[in-house]
């Protein structure tokens, strides 16, 4: 900020020039409104706080060097699930300068301030983004921790914490108390976000990115604007008509509208799902003596239908109570529901419930190693397909991975089963389908009317490639030679079709139906 800026605003910030904010106060608020701008407005040291201002919001080695490390330790925080970590890159981030100072630019009305501190802010965001993203590029962890998971859903709460952390920074920085600064940066939390920017860029994940980049525009523009309103208030800037004043808040009020209408949706589902993560408790308790008590309630939004984990700790056991219990949650919850219930029978004796907590409890975590297991089931999968993790099919309960390759060059139906089997082995405890694309199948060969060796394996190939297909299979030969073939395929319970060939040769050859619909 220019220092003849400086002296003009400061001139202009006097007991009886005002502003009309002021002027605003004092028509509405009377006496109290006199009183603010003949005691208040002449204590604040304009000067010394534009000096400073313009300190905190420079781009310096420092600042630059302080962006780079409170991104690294923000994002090693996010990855290790540490809010301890987290908080420490809070603490000394620089953020807060160049957005408190982008708001006073506004309130002078200097473009070339505005133009600075935007700069500065720009550079920071950039270098924080992008710095995460190459840890996180070169991290061998790369899952959604909860920390992580945390700054994706901003919501109007979000927009209210920035709000009142703004007006107090911007408090604390006109009145000299620079100390306030601190717990405002742990409120807004200006780091954490960007960093998760970063993740989202690193790891592709759209979600991620845009709910934290929108989180984080959230705190800005908010924190900007509260500061902007102080600034003027306490007499910073120069005089307004009443036109420029009515443009000036039919501004600020059209930007936190457009922050909180996205907000406020986020906030309603937020609602919806603690409201129904109650209703599931109430349902679920219906269903067992009153002693019994739900020890663990876990409901997963993202699928349809909703997937519903429960645990109870009940005197009596209840057969029906998971398939009355799905019932009655789809018609509390209005959705699909699929509901998974562990009930672990205990007296009413105290040692007995402890006994059931500390089983529940060891459940919890063959779940969460069982969780972990099939997601990196899910990702090997995946790589050896071809496709994006999503699109492999989990089934934890059947311990079932099932996925539809993509063709890959050069690859045969022989390529496809021996990936599946490479898989199977690897995680013996689960059943690993790999759907091949449908690839010309393999000519059985036959000695007289015995299969070949070479015979015998293309059939078994032949066979499974149909079962994972369920495309129906086209046998062409001699009936005399053919029919051991069509009876195999028909004991594995695949559709198949005889097309007798009066062709010499004793050789089988199979082709697709492909005018059939993959079931």
């Amino acid at each position: 900020m220019s220092q003849s800026t400086s002296s003009d605003a400061a001139a202009q910030a006097v007991p009886g020039n005002g502003t009309s904010l002021g002027r605003f106060a004092a028509r509405v608020a009377g006496p109290l409104g006199g009183w603010w701008r003949a005691s208040v407005i002449p204590s604040i040291e304009h000067r010394a706080v534009i000096a400073k201002v313009d300190d905190e919001a420079s781009l310096t080695p420092r600042y630059a060097f302080m962006i780079l490390m409170s991104a690294g330790i923000a994002v090693l925080g996010l990855l290790l699930s540490s809010p301890a970590v987290v908080i420490g890159a809070m603490l000394i981030s620089p953020l807060m300068g160049p957005i408190i100072g982008l708001g006073f630019g506004m309130a002078l009305v200097d473009g070339n301030e505005i133009r600075r501190t935007a700069m500065t802010l720009a550079g920071g965001v950039l270098l924080a983004i992008l710095f995460s993203a190459l840890v996180v590029f070169f991290s061998p962890i790369k899952d959604i921790t909860p920390e992580i998971a945390a700054r994706t859903r901003p919501n109007l709460f979000d927009l209210l914490v920035a709000l009142f952390s703004a007006l107090a920074g911007a408090y604390a920085m006109i009145r000299g108390r620079e100390g306030t600064i601190v717990g405002v940066a742990i409120a807004t939390a200006l780091m954490p976000p960007l960093a998760t920017v970063g993740f989202g860029l690193a790891t592709l994940n759209g979600t991620v990115f845009f709910g934290s980049l929108l989180l984080f525009v959230t705190n800005l523009m908010t924190i900007a604007i509260a500061a902007a309103i102080m600034a003027r208030l306490y007499g910073f800037g120069p005089k307004l008509t009443s036109r420029q004043s009515g443009m000036q808040a039919a501004v600020i009020i059209a930007v936190l509208l457009g922050l909180a209408i996205p907000l406020g949706y986020s906030l309603s589902q937020i609602a919806w799902e603690a409201r129904a993560q109650r209703q599931a408790r109430d349902v679920l308790a219906e269903q067992f003596p009153r002693q019994a008590k739900i020890d663990q309630l876990e409901i997963d939004f993202s699928g349809e239908p909703l997937a519903v984990r429960a645990t109870v700790l009940t005197p009596e056991y209840r057969a029906k109570a998971a398939a009355q219990g799905e019932t009655l949650l789809a018609r509390a919850l209005g959705r699909p529901v699929k509901l998974s219930l562990d009930q672990f029978r205990v007296g009413t004796a105290a040692g007995d419930a402890e006994a059931a907590q500390i089983a529940s409890a060891s459940a919890r975590e063959q779940t969460r190693k069982e969780r972990a297991t099939a997601a990196l089931v899910g990702r090997e999968l995946a790589i050896l397909a071809g496709v994006a993790p999503e699109a492999v099919l989990i089934d934890r309960d059947k311990r079932l991975a099932q996925v539809r390759a993509a063709s890959l060059p050069g690859a045969t139906l022989a390529t496809y089963r021996a990936l599946e089997q490479r898989l199977a082995a690897a995680e013996p405890q689960w059943k690993m389908q790999l759907v091949p694309p449908p690839l010309p199948l393999p000519v059985i060969g036959m000695d007289g009317d015995e299969l070949t060796d070479d015979g015998a394996d293309n059939l078994a190939l032949a066979i499974w490639a149909a079962r994972r297909t369920g495309i129906p299979v086209i046998v062409s030969g001699r009936a005399s030679v053919s029919q051991i073939v069509l009876t195999r395929f028909k004991e594995a319970g695949i559709d198949i079709e005889s097309n007798e060939s009066s062709n010499v040769g004793d050789d089988i050859r199979l082709t697709w139906a492909l005018q059939t619909e993959v079931r």
